[in-house]
C-alpha cells in the first residue's frame, strides 16, 4: 500500500492465507509497527466489492456475525433468509459470543431486536436458536434421534397443517448432529422451512443460488464466515446440488480482484 497505487495480489493472498485469529494479530502488529490502523489503510486503498470482501476478512468473526444480523434487521422488511443462515449454522459457543458482542455494538438484545422485526412461529423459531441451548454435537442418542423422527413426521405429515410447536421445540435444541441423522430417518418429514436448520452446509450451499444475477452480499458473508468451518463440505454439497463446482460458478459469475480473492477463500476446483 505504500507510495503511488495499491498492489492488491499480496493483500488478497495474505489474508485468504490466514486464519481470522491471525489477521487480527497481523492488525495489531501492523499499528505497532507503522502507527497506522490496517483497516483504514486498506478501506483507503481498495474499492466496491474487493474492499467489502478484504474488510470483510479483517473484521472478528463474532462481531461480523453481529453487524449482519443488525444489517438484515435493520430499516423496512427484515432479511430473514440472513437470520436463518447465521442463527441455525453457528455452534453454541459462537451463538453466546455473538449475543455479547450484539449487546456491546448496539446497546440492546439480539433477541429484542429479532421480536420486534419478525413474528409468529417463525419468530419463536429464530429466538429458540439465539438461545444457544443446542446439545452439543457429540450427544447424539440413537432411541431419541429415531422417536423425533417419528414425532417430526407425525407433527408434518399425518396431521392436517403442521404443529409448528414440536418442529421449534426439536429443531430448535437438538445438535445439529442429531438432526442430520433424524433427517435421515425421515426426511421428507421435515418442513421444507426448516430442513436448513438440520443441514448448514446445504444451507450455505444453496445460499449462493439465488436467480437472476448474483446476490454479493450473501457470496462475501457466507464464502468469509464458512471459510474456516466447512467450505470442503459448502463445495461438495454445491456441486452435488448444482451439478458443477463453487469455484466454476464463481469464475463464471465475478470478475477483477474482487473474483481472485473469492476463488483463494474456496480454495480449489471440485470437477
Amino acid at each position: 500500500m505504500k507510495g503511488l497505487g495499491t498492489d492488491e495480489d499480496p493483500i488478497m493472498k495474505i489474508l485468504t492465507s490466514r486464519s481470522n485469529c491471525q489477521r487480527q494479530q497481523i492488525a495489531v502488529a501492523f499499528k505497532t509497527l507503522f502507527g497506522r490502523d490496517l483497516v483504514d489503510d486498506l478501506k483507503s486503498e481498495l474499492t466496491g466489492k474487493l474492499e467489502k470482501v478484504i474488510v470483510a476478512l479483517m473484521t472478528p468473526a463474532n462481531l461480523y456475525d453481529a453487524q449482519e444480523l443488525r444489517h438484515a434487521m435493520k430499516g423496512a422488511g427484515t432479511t430473514e433468509n440472513v437470520l436463518v443462515e447465521i442463527l441455525a449454522s453457528r455452534s453454541t459457543p459462537e451463538i453466546h459470543h455473538i449475543n455479547k458482542v450484539y449487546k456491546e455494538e448496539y446497546g440492546c438484545e439480539l433477541e429484542d431486536c429479532i421480536t420486534g422485526d419478525t413474528s409468529g412461529y417463525f419468530q419463536r423459531m429464530l429466538v429458540v436458536l439465539a438461545q444457544g441451548n443446542r446439545d452439543p454435537d457429540s450427544k447424539v442418542n440413537d432411541a431419541l434421534v429415531e422417536q423425533d423422527a417419528q414425532d417430526l413426521f407425525k407433527a408434518g405429515e399425518m396431521k392436517w397443517g403442521t404443529d409448528e410447536e414440536k418442529f421449534i421445540t426439536i429443531l430448535g435444541t437438538r445438535s445439529n448432529a442429531h438432526l442430520r441423522k433424524a433427517q435421515r430417518t425421515e426426511p421428507e418429514s421435515i418442513n421444507f422451512r426448516y430442513r436448513c436448520i438440520c443441514t448448514s452446509t446445504n444451507t450455505c450451499a444453496n445460499t449462493f443460488v439465488s436467480g437472476a444475477g448474483t446476490d454479493d452480499e450473501t457470496l462475501i458473508r457466507v464464502m468469509v464466515s464458512r471459510s474456516e468451518v466447512d467450505m470442503l463440505d459448502i463445495r461438495k454439497e454445491y456441486r452435488k446440488n448444482y451439478g458443477r463446482s463453487l469455484l466454476q460458478a464463481i469464475k463464471g459469475d465475478t470478475s477483477g480482484d474482487y473474483r481472485n480473492t473469492l476463488l483463494l477463500i474456496c480454495g480449489g476446483d471440485d470437477e
